[in-house]
């Protein structure tokens, strides 16, 4: 009989878990270039497709259907046959199960994608996604909780540091150094380049999304929620899935606020994830303490991993998918045989369960190394794991999904636009067209001692907090037009020093302004000094004042020239 109570706790972490996949998708976003997030968007959407399809077919009873010797669930297609009635946990409807344990899935395949992202072919992707869900996750995962040899030794992993993410890492670890790092990320002398994800808005968000649905993901493990010894495990997982992703923040922004001289955004944002998949083995078993500490140990793991993988194995991990999710699931799992109050090591039970722990964190890395090691070469060999380096250079968006720019609004509209005929007419202008075109010259003719009024272009680069007073004193002397520029460049200074996930930005281009001002009746030397005063404050950065010789200027509405052009009607 099933317990509506059951069934729904179950249905509401697999929709939880779910949630997770755009959170997984705005992280990655985030990290990465503008014109690859269509690419990485479309990746996250068919990993879950692909995914939740062939793990229907086959991987669920791979997984956990009836073991042959602890190595492999028997096989039923399209669980025709018992193993789905017989998988499902007491009080819970099989298909409810079914559907918890594939988003579960998904997320092992979608790690992968941030950890080879800006450079991988798309149909690569397809093929080796399709390959973790169909038999790399569910055979690992069978060992561990489809009663499996690692389930006989006594392994202990409530909710998949090593059964989910640690596959997952692990399998983005070995595609990483396949698929090489992107053009530019080292120089010739192997020395690490910073290169900075477009959006910390989009990543912050998935990280908050997936702290969200870990809730789900760690609480909805329980399977059940009847019982009062049931009912306060859930209070427990929850308070300890919360309180080791906030140590794990906490634990990079300080190392990263010593190392980097500020504490690092985007690293922060992986101390979250970093502690979030530390506690995921253990949640169930370890105390508040011990969950704050798995995630201050988390997040010093993360950042040491990510910056050893990075600077000494140059494998280019754009989003830190390997330093979170394979470091740190190993790590988590190896504190529950420290941290676990019952069986740990520092709770009196000795090294036993320790060293179960660390045969399941070998024996699943290994399995997973050796699975993907096969399934890469395969794919390189058949269709290629790598793009183009003009694909890399101009974007996979544009090459492998035709689209120019995931921001398409905020692009300049092309010249020859297919709606042309629906833009509204411009009125009619105050000067008929054929007394503008052709163009009147109202320049005084030159002569042997005079070339006409003289004008001059004068460019002004500041600080964008400089517009208004500049604007305000270029009002008081009469200039009444000019053009503001939004801008990015450095001087000698070559910036602010910068750190991105360790790695030290060459050069910061820091936001500045330019305001070009056309002048012929005010004197350029009356414009120069008014600005030098406006600008002044005697620290870098004020700005600099260039001056130009201006041939000639054109008003397009009236075809006037010269002096006139430039005078208000």
């Amino acid at each position: 009989m099933y317990s509506s109570v059951n069934t729904i706790w179950v249905l509401l972490g697999a929709a939880l878990v779910f949630f997770m996949q755009p959170g997984f998708a705005m992280l990655e976003a985030g990290l990465i270039r503008a014109k690859n997030v269509g690419n990485i968007i479309m990746k996250n959407v068919i990993d879950l497709s692909l995914g939740s399809i062939v793990y229907w077919i086959v991987g669920f009873s791979i997984m956990f259907g009836v073991s042959n010797s602890g190595i492999i669930g028997t096989p039923d297609l399209f669980l025709l046959g018992d193993t789905l009635a017989g998988a499902a946990p007491d009080g819970v409807s099989p298909w409810s199960f079914f559907i918890f344990q594939t988003v579960f899935a998904a997320t092992a395949a979608t790690i992968v994608s941030g950890a080879m992202a800006e450079r991988t072919k798309f149909s690569a992707y397809c093929i080796y996604s399709v390959v973790i869900s169909l038999i790399v996750y569910p055979l690992s995962g069978h060992w561990i909780w489809g009663g499996g040899w690692l389930a006989g030794l006594g392994f202990h992993d409530f909710a998949g540091s090593t059964a989910v993410h640690m596959v997952g890492g692990v399998a983005g670890l070995v595609g990483a150094a396949m698929v090489g790092p992107r053009l530019g990320k080292y120089s010739r002398s192997g020395k690490s380049r910073a290169i900075p994800g477009h959006s910390l808005s989009l990543a912050a968000l998935g990280v908050f999304i997936l702290w969200f649905g870990w809730f789900g993901f760690n609480g909805g493990s329980t399977v059940s929620a009847t019982g009062d010894d049931v009912i306060e495990l859930m209070g427990i997982i929850f308070a300890n899935t919360n309180l080791a992703a906030a140590a794990g923040a906490a634990a990079v922004m300080i190392i990263t606020w010593i190392r980097y001289k500020g504490p690092d955004v985007s690293m922060t944002l992986n101390g979250v994830l970093a502690g979030l998949v530390g506690i995921t083995a253990g949640c169930d078993a370890v105390s508040a303490t011990g969950a704050v500490l798995i995630g201050l140990i988390s997040g010093a793991a993360v950042v040491i991993g990510i910056e050893i993988i990075d600077k000494r194995f140059k494998v280019d991990d754009p989003v830190g998918a390997v330093g979170v999710h394979c470091v740190c699931g190993a790590v988590g799992t190896l504190c529950v045989g420290l941290f676990a109050l019952d069986g740990g090591l520092f709770y009196g039970g000795g090294a036993a369960l320790l060293g179960v722990q660390a045969i399941g964190v070998v024996a699943v890395a290994a399995w997973v190394t050796i699975a993907m090691l096969i399934t890469f070469s395969v794919i390189k060999a058949v269709v290629g794991l790598r793009v183009e380096k003009d694909v890399e250079i101009e974007g996979l968006d544009l090459h492998e999904h035709g689209i120019a720019s995931s921001y398409a609004d905020f692009m300049p509209l092309s010249a020859g636009r297919s709606d042309e005929a629906e833009v509204p007419a411009a009125p009619v202008p105050a000067v008929p067209a054929e007394a503008a075109i052709p163009v009147t010259d109202t320049r005084e003719a030159p002569d042997e001692t005079s070339k006409g009024p003289k004008m001059t272009k004068i460019s002004i680069i500041t600080r964008q907090s400089m517009f208004e007073a500049l604007e305000a004193a270029m009002s008081a002397i009469g200039i009444t037009g000019m053009t503001m520029t939004n801008i990015l460049g450095y001087g000698t200074q070559k910036g602010h020093p910068e750190f991105y996930r360790g790695v030290e930005v060459q050069a910061r281009l820091l936001p500045k302004i330019r305001v070009e001002i056309i002048v012929c009746k005010v004197p350029v030397r009356t414009v120069i000094e008014t600005a030098k005063k406006a600008l002044y404050t005697g620290n870098i950065g004020d700005g600099k004042i260039f001056v130009y010789d201006v041939e000639n200027v054109i008003r397009v509405r009236t075809g006037e020239e010269g002096y006139d052009a430039l005078q208000d009607d």
